[in-house]
C-alpha cells in the first residue's frame, strides 16, 4: 500500500471540523449570514453548471436555422458537451485531492466566460463547438463545487441532506430553462441566451474567488500513467458518445464510417480497461465492476436515466411535431419545475441510508405511472394535457437522484475509500451516457415506428374511396380563395394530406415511445420487489439461523450449570483439590444406604 504524501501540512482541526476525505473542504463553525451566503453560492454556481446547456437544448431548432446548422452538425454540440463533461468527471475527483475545488472551478467558469464572449463576437459554428465543449467541463466542476458549497450551509449534521439540496440545484436548470428562454429569444436573436450564459458563469467566478471554501487536505494522487489511462478512455468515450449523437440522424445503416468510430471506441476502452485492470493504484478498479451488487447498481442507474428521457425526448419531441412553440411550453415546464423541486425537497426530507431504497421505489413508480398516462395522446393534446403525467414525472426525476448517489458511494466504500473515485466515476458516467443512451433508442424506435405507421396509412389513402376524396375535395375549396391554378390546388391539397398522415404517424410512433418506457419501467420496479423480496427472506433465514445458534448456546450453558455439584451451597468450584482434601477429612463421611 502506498504512502500518503501530503502537500501541505493540514492545520489543527477539532474534530468534528476535519474534512471527510482528502480534497473536500473542512466543516468548521460559520455564521449565520455566512451560511446563507454558502447556501446562495451554491445554487447560483448549480444552476449555472446546468443552465447553458439547458437553453442550447430548448432551443436547438431556433439556433440550427438562424445558424444555418444541419441536423448532423447540430447533433456534433450535443456530442461535445457530454464527451467535455465526461471528461472532467474523470479529472475533477483527483484534481481536487491535490490542488483543491476551488482552482479547477476557477479555470473551469474562466474558461466558459470566455469562449462565451468569443461565441458572441465571432458567432460561428466552431466557436459554438467550443462553447459547447466548454459548458460541458463547466457543468462537471460546478456540479461538485455546488454541493460543497451547499454542505457549508448548515452544520454537519445535516449533511446527508444538504448533498440531496446540492446534486438537486442543477436538475432545476432544465425545466427552468424552458421557461426562460421565451422572454430572452423575444428581445433579440440567440445572442441573448450566450449573455445570460457569460454572465452566470463570470458571477459564478467572483462569488467563488470572494467566498472561498474552508481549507482542505491536499495529497499527490496524480501519478503517470494516470494521463496515459486518461486518454484512451476520454477518447474512447468521445467516439462512442459520437456514434450515439449521429446514429439516428445519419442512420444506423447507411453511414459506414460509424461503424469505424464504433470499432475505435471499442478498441480504446478496451485498452484503456486492460490497462486500469494491472495497475496498482488505478483510476477504475475494475475488479469492483465484476461484482453482482455493482452490476445490478449500474443497470438500476441506468434504467431510471433512460426512464427520464420520455420527458425531455418524448413529451418535448411530440410537442414540437404538434407545432408547439417554447412559449406555448413554458406553462408546462413551469409545473415541471414546481414538481422537480417538491421532489428535491422530499428526497432531502427523508433521505438516509435506511430509506434509500424505499426513496428509489417510490420515484419509480412515479416515473412509471407518468410514463403511462401519455401513451394515449392524439393530436388534439396540447401541453395543458400533460401537467399530472409530467407532474409526477418531475417529482420521481426529484426523488432518485440523492439516493443513488448514495448507494452507489456506499457500494463503493465497502472495498475502502480507494474506490471512491470509481464509484463517483460510475455514477456520473451512467447520468451521462444514460441520458444520451436513451435519447438514441427512443429516437431510433421512434423512427422506425413512425416509418411503420406512415406506410400503413398511406395505404388506406386511396383516391377512389370517397371518403378521402371528399377530404381532398374539401382542401382544394379551402385553397380556392389563394391558389387559382386547379392543378397547383390539387398538388397542395394532396402534400396537406401527405403532412396530416406524417403528424398522425408521428405521434402514433411517440405513444409507442411512451408505452415502452411504461414498461421498462413496471418490469424494472417488478424486479426491483423481486430482490427486495428475496433479500428480506434471505435476511429472515438468517435471523432464524442466529437465534437458533443463540438458544443452542444458551441451552448448553444451562446443561452445564444444572451438572455442576454445588451440594453444600458453598462457593467451592474456584478451590484445588488440593487445598479442599484436609478440610474434607475433618467432616464426617456422609451416611450412605449401606451404613444405614
Amino acid at each position: 500500500m502506498t504512502e500518503t504524501v501530503y502537500l501541505r501540512r493540514p492545520p489543527d482541526w477539532e474534530e468534528h471540523e476535519k474534512p471527510a476525505l482528502p480534497g473536500s473542504p473542512a466543516m468548521p463553525w460559520h455564521a449565520p449570514w455566512e451560511r446563507v451566503c454558502y447556501a446562495l453560492v451554491a445554487v447560483l454556481v448549480g444552476l449555472t453548471g446546468g443552465l447553458g446547456n439547458a437553453l442550447f437544448t430548448a432551443n436547438l431548432p431556433t439556433i440550427q436555422g438562424q445558424m444555418g446548422l444541419t441536423p448532423s452538425e447540430a447533433a456534433w454540440l450535443s456530442g461535445a458537451y457530454v464527451t467535455f463533461n465526461v471528461t472532467a468527471n474523470m479529472l475533477v475527483y483527483k484534481f481536487r485531492q491535490q490542488y483543491g475545488m476551488r482552482l479547477f472551478a476557477e479555470i473551469g467558469l474562466g474558461l466558459y466566460a470566455l469562449l462565451c464572449v468569443l461565441h458572441l463576437l465571432l458567432g460561428s459554428p466552431q466557436s459554438l463547438l467550443w462553447l459547447r465543449g466548454a459548458s460541458g467541463l463547466a457543468a462537471a466542476a460546478c456540479t461538485s463545487l455546488g454541493t460543497l458549497y451547499m454542505l457549508q450551509a448548515l452544520p454537519r449534521t445535516y449533511v446527508l441532506k444538504l448533498l440531496v439540496l446540492g446534486v438537486g440545484v442543477s436538475q432545476l436548470a432544465t425545466p427552468l430553462a424552458w421557461m426562460l428562454s421565451p422572454s430572452l429569444l423575444n428581445h433579440g436573436q440567440w445572442h441573448n441566451l450566450y449573455m445570460l450564459e457569460a454572465g452566470l458563469a463570470l458571477l459564478s467566478f467572483a462569488a467563488v474567488v470572494l467566498l472561498k471554501l474552508p481549507a482542505g487536505v491536499h495529497i499527490q494522487v496524480f501519478g503517470k500513467r494516470d494521463f496515459l489511462s486518461m486518454a484512451l478512455l476520454i477518447h474512447g468515450v468521445g467516439l462512442l458518445v459520437a456514434v450515439l449523437v449521429q446514429g439516428t440522424t445519419r442512420w444506423w445503416f447507411n453511414a459506414p464510417e460509424l461503424a469505424w468510430l464504433l470499432c475505435g471506441a471499442i478498441v480504446l476502452l478496451f485498452a484503456g480497461l486492460y490497462l486500469e485492470h494491472h495497475r496498482p493504484n488505478p483510476l477504475l478498479y475494475t475488479r469492483w465492476f465484476t461484482q453482482s451488487a455493482t452490476i445490478r447498481f449500474v443497470i438500476g442507474a441506468i434504467v431510471l436515466r433512460f426512464l427520464t428521457t420520455e420527458q425531455s425526448y418524448g413529451v418535448v419531441g411530440l410537442m414540437r411535431t404538434l407545432g408547439m412553440t417554447p412559449d406555448q411550453m413554458q406553462p408546462l415546464f413551469v409545473v415541471i419545475f414546481f414538481g422537480t423541486l417538491l421532489g428535491i425537497v422530499l428526497s432531502s426530507a427523508t433521505f438516509g441510508l435506511d430509506n434509500a431504497a424505499k426513496q428509489l421505489l417510490a420515484a419509480l413508480v412515479l416515473l412509471a405511472a407518468g410514463a403511462f398516462l401519455d401513451f394515449h395522446r392524439t393530436s388534439l393534446d396540447r401541453p395543458a394535457d400533460f401537467y399530472l403525467s409530467q407532474l409526477l414525472l418531475a417529482v420521481g426525476s426529484g426523488i432518485f437522484m440523492g439516493p443513488l448517489m448514495l448507494l452507489g458511494v456506499v457500494q463503493g466504500l465497502k472495498n475502502g475509500p480507494s474506490h471512491m473515485l470509481t464509484a463517483i466515476l460510475t455514477i456520473s458516467m451512467t447520468q451521462a451516457l444514460g441520458g444520451l443512451i436513451g435519447s438514441s433508442l427512443l429516437g431510433t424506435y421512434q423512427t422506425y415506428r413512425e416509418q411503420s405507421y406512415s406506410v400503413d396509412l398511406v395505404q388506406q389513402i386511396n383516391p377512389a374511396n370517397p371518403l378521402v376524396a371528399q377530404r381532398l375535395q374539401l382542401q382544394q375549396q379551402a385553397l380556392a380563395p389563394t391558389i387559382t391554378d386547379p392543378v397547383l390546388r390539387s398538388a397542395q391539397g394532396t402534400a396537406q394530406l401527405a403532412a396530416t398522415v406524417r403528424r398522425e404517424a408521428n405521434v402514433l410512433a411517440y405513444n409507442d415511445v411512451f408505452h415502452v418506457v411504461a414498461l421498462v419501467a413496471f418490469v424494472y420496479l417488478a424486479w426491483c420487489l423481486l430482490e427486495i423480496g428475496q433479500a428480506r427472506r434471505a435476511a429472515a433465514r438468517a435471523a432464524r439461523h442466529a437465534r437458533s445458534l443463540q438458544d443452542n448456546a444458551s441451552e448448553v450453558g444451562t446443561d452445564a450449570a444444572n451438572a455442576t455439584p454445588d451440594d453444600d451451597g458453598d462457593d467451592t468450584d474456584d478451590v484445588p483439590a488440593s487445598a479442599a482434601a484436609p478440610a474434607s477429612a475433618t467432616r464426617p463421611p456422609p451416611a450412605t444406604a449401606d451404613a444405614r
